[in-house]
């Protein structure tokens, strides 16, 4: 399902600039069939929703670089056909608070289907613990997917792991190599964040869960967006750092809606079983000295991967230690971020 974007003159104005070719106010004016005034607020309005839009007196507007626009028909082009019958509504936004949130507050899809969203722009996306998730106009994927258990005890914490697995094997699609996960939600690339996961679900005891998978990533990431990211405490990675050409945010985003789509019907069935020699393969802090925060405990070992049930396994003084996702965070040592 299409839903038409919102924000009245800005979205097809942006699409005439989204080219990053310098366009007079004259020519947008002509193409959208309005005055110049009705052009000149379109622009502040798009900056008001922090969309950096230059002037050039005299010449016209421009965007500083080229933005590849979402777009539903290339989205779907990277489904398989199987697959794509199970996507019952998908959402292109421009302007979202939230894409997980959105879903959330919306009916549960039924059983064996999904529901997607994605948006342009997010004001409140969010990351793991609540922290703010800044994703970069025009840089960046924002993508959610609502599914239903039958059974909430389905939606277990290794759930996470398994959706990591589906996106590392969606980028490998775009061309990405070297791309890793960090337990329990984190998409790597080089010891740096490309993205993460956060899975959100309203359930019954004992009874069916809606779950509402969120994907963040960065895709491009020019100086200035990068420096904003890092300036919050994270180091940042993109897409394109692991690509030998620039990667196609729609293919990206259609490639993780596929992998997300076949991963959740394989886990319906099979549990983590069926993607945790996967995950071990792309385990990121494997072998290697890690940290374990528990309030205000630190707790240091080996990071020895995850067990059955997803539990991270953390060796200390010949013997292993387990823990479960939500109830701790995993640093490298020395790694204060």
């Amino acid at each position: 399902m299409a839903v038409p974007i919102a924000g009245g003159l800005s979205p097809p104005l942006l699409g005439l600039l989204a080219d990053g070719r310098l366009r007079s106010g004259e020519w947008l004016a002509q193409a959208l069939g309005m005055s110049r005034a009705a052009v000149w607020k379109g622009i502040e309005r798009l900056r008001a929703q922090g969309i950096e839009v230059e002037a050039v007196p005299r010449r016209g507007y421009c965007l500083p670089h080229a933005v590849e626009l979402l777009d539903e028909r290339v989205l779907r082009a990277a489904l398989d056909k199987a697959r794509a019958e199970r996507l019952r509504h998908l959402e292109v936004l421009f302007d979202v608070d939230s894409t997980n949130t959105r879903l959330l507050a919306a009916p549960p899809p039924p059983y064996g289907s999904a529901d997607v969203v994605l948006s342009e722009l997010q004001h409140a996306g969010r990351g793991r613990r609540g922290r703010p998730w800044i994703a970069p106009f025009g840089g960046s994927v924002a993508l959610s997917m609502g599914w239903s258990f039958a059974d909430a005890s389905r939606a277990s914490p290794s759930l996470s792991l398994c959706v990591g697995v589906a996106v590392a094997r969606a980028l490998a699609r775009a061309g990405a190599l070297g791309i890793a996960l960090k337990w329990p939600n984190d998409i790597w690339f080089g010891d740096r964040k490309v993205g993460g996961v956060l899975i959100e679900l309203r359930a019954e005891a004992s009874g069916p869960a809606h779950v509402v998978i969120g994907v963040g990533l960065n895709v491009a990431l020019p100086p200035a967006s990068r420096a904003l990211i890092e300036a919050s405490g994270v180091r940042a990675a993109a897409v394109a750092d692991a690509c030998a050409a620039s990667p196609s945010r729609n293919f990206i985003a259609g490639a993780i809606i596929d992998e997300l789509l076949s991963m959740l019907v394989q886990f319906e069935r099979e549990g983590f079983a069926a993607f945790r020699q996967a995950w071990l393969a792309l385990d990121a802090l494997a072998g290697r000295p890690a940290r374990v925060l528990r309030g205000d405990d630190s707790i240091a070992g080996v990071a020895r991967g995850v067990d059955a049930g997803g539990a991270l396994r953390l060796e200390r003084v010949g013997r292993i230690e387990e823990f479960v996702s939500g109830e701790v965070s995993l640093r490298l040592s020395g790694d204060d971020l």
